[in-house]
Formats: structure tokens, C-alpha cells, sequence
């Protein structure tokens, strides 16, 4: 991804991940860099944010999104991942 928003580096939690953008009228598909994220210093927040390879994008502007969660609001939303994660996993054993 060239021209990016988001600092991706070693750290970077996910990057070169597969994406779709739906809007009103139109889809597309990008590559997408996916990062979690906490201040360093006195951390009071969880930073969830997502960047789609905008060299693939005619819909929309190159942008980044972030989400801020709070401690609780980022472990539900990992027992939400466990959870469906272990329902993609059952369904490919069968």
C-alpha cells in the first residue's frame, strides 16, 4: 500500500488483510492493514483502527478509521472474536 495514513511497521497487528468496502450503489474489494493499538504512556483506551489500500478504491477518499474502546469494551469484543472464531472453526472441521 503506498500513500498510507496509518503507521504500519513490524508492530502493526495486521496488515495485507483482505477488505470490502460496501456503500450505497457500490462495493469494493482492497487490501486492508488492521491495527490494535493502546497509548504507551498512561493508557486509558483501546484503539482499534483499519486502513484500506486506497490504490484499489474509486468509491471513496483515502482515509483511515479508529474506533476508541474502553478496557471492558475491548475484551467484549474479544470474547466476541473466541466466539464466532470457534463457530468458523467447527463448521471447517465437520
Amino acid at each position: 500500500m503506498v500513500d498510507r495514513i496509518m503507521k504500519v511497521n513490524a508492530y502493526t497487528t495486521f496488515d495485507l488483510l483482505d477488505g470490502e468496502i460496501e456503500g450505497h450503489g457500490f462495493e469494493e474489494e482492497a487490501l486492508a492493514v488492521l491495527n490494535v493499538t493502546a497509548p504507551r504512556k498512561n493508557p486509558d483506551h483501546v484503539e482499534l483502527q483499519l486502513e484500506m489500500d486506497n490504490t484499489d478504491l474509486d468509491a471513496v477518499k483515502p482515509h483511515a478509521d479508529s474506533v476508541t474502546l474502553s478496557a471492558a469494551q475491548a475484551r467484549e469484543l474479544a470474547a466476541e472474536l473466541e466466539e464466532y472464531a470457534g463457530k468458523v472453526e467447527d463448521a471447517q472441521s465437520e
